[in-house]
């Protein structure tokens, strides 16, 4: 079965961890001094927020899958789709080991697919991550679509 993903970059961490709390009824899975996440159920979502992106807002949206399989099947129908995707595998982010696909769709909005496989002790440097974040950074908000096809 699939989660929604969904990470949102937040200036006051301790603030948002006490308002999304109250919000979903629950209290964070996890927490460090930089990332909080929630597994929610109902609705079935893995609702994360940090203060690592470059301005407060949505930063980017994705699906989990539960298996390697499923993540190479959801990475397929984007190439398929004639996305451009970013694959990562063995990868370090928020404080998770993971496979991942990145792709840009038309809009402009950053997709994660992730198959997630263990725990680490550190956020962890997302290339894809990174050099979205530096194309942001560059154009102001808007990566060029060379850029993007970079990245993700």
């Amino acid at each position: 079965m699939k989660r929604m993903h969904l990470h949102v970059s937040v200036p006051d961490l301790a603030q948002s961890i006490q308002f999304y709390g109250t919000l979903f009824g629950a209290r964070p899975s996890v927490v460090k001094d930089d990332y909080a996440k929630w597994m929610l159920e109902d609705p079935r979502v893995n609702f994360a927020i940090s203060q690592r992106g470059v301005r407060s807002g949505v930063d980017h949206i994705g699906i989990q899958v539960e298996s390697a399989d499923e993540l190479g099947a959801l990475a397929a129908r984007l190439k398929v789709a004639g996305a451009q995707t970013f694959d990562q595998e063995s990868t370090t982010c928020c404080y998770a080991r993971s496979d991942k696909s990145w792709v840009t769709d038309p809009a402009g909005v950053h997709w994660e697919t992730f198959y997630t496989f263990g725990e680490a002790v550190t956020y962890g440097e997302d290339p894809a991550e990174a050099a979205m974040t530096a194309a942001e950074t560059a154009c102001c908000g808007s990566a060029p679509k060379t850029a993007a096809a970079a990245c993700c």
